[in-house]
């Protein structure tokens, strides 16, 4: 008797994953719907394509991961660690990246329409291309790190509506 072995249909199934760790697997293209990353390792994980639309990724460990043309739309990114990760592209529309770490980040073309950015470090990220109308931080309690472009180039993002009070915009 031959088994034919096919890889579980993962669809709309909102699955927990917290403090797994995948990093450096590929996962091109997957519908990742809903799922739970809570301190999940994705470092180094090869996301392109992949859809995270609400996905839960609070303190998740994303370092150097590739998520171009990803879809993150209304994905929780609180304190995440996304330095040095690939975002080009990538939808991040309504995300909450409050206190994540984006240092170095690549969100060069990225749709950051009305993201939470409180908090959050952008230090040497390229936002080029960027749209962030409608982004915004308000203003965090002193143990706060406030928003940091140190570094950041915005050569054509579209700040339309974008709110950074306390923010620090250096060369």
């Amino acid at each position: 008797m031959i088994v034919e072995r096919k890889h579980p249909d993962l669809k709309n199934k909102r699955l927990d994953l917290t403090k797994v760790n995948i990093s450096g697997f590929n996962l091109y293209g997957a519908d990742l719907k809903g799922f739970n990353f809570t301190g999940a390792n994705l470092t180094g994980a090869f996301l392109l394509g992949a859809d995270l639309t609400g996905a839960v990724l609070t303190g998740a460990y994303l370092s150097g991961a590739y998520l171009a043309g990803a879809n993150l739309i209304g994905a929780y990114l609180t304190v995440a660690n996304l330095t040095v990760a690939v975002l080009t592209g990538a939808n991040l529309t309504g995300a909450n990246l409050t206190q994540a770490n984006l240092t170095g980040a690549y969100l060069t073309g990225a749709d950051l329409t009305g993201a939470n950015l409180t908090g959050a470090d952008l230090t040497g990220a390229d936002l080029t291309g960027a749209n962030l109308t409608g982004a915004y931080c308000l203003k965090p309690p002193d143990w706060v790190t406030k928003v940091l472009l140190t570094e950041a180039d915005l050569k054509g993002a579209i700040l339309t509506g974008a709110t950074m009070p306390d923010g620090s915009i250096h060369d």
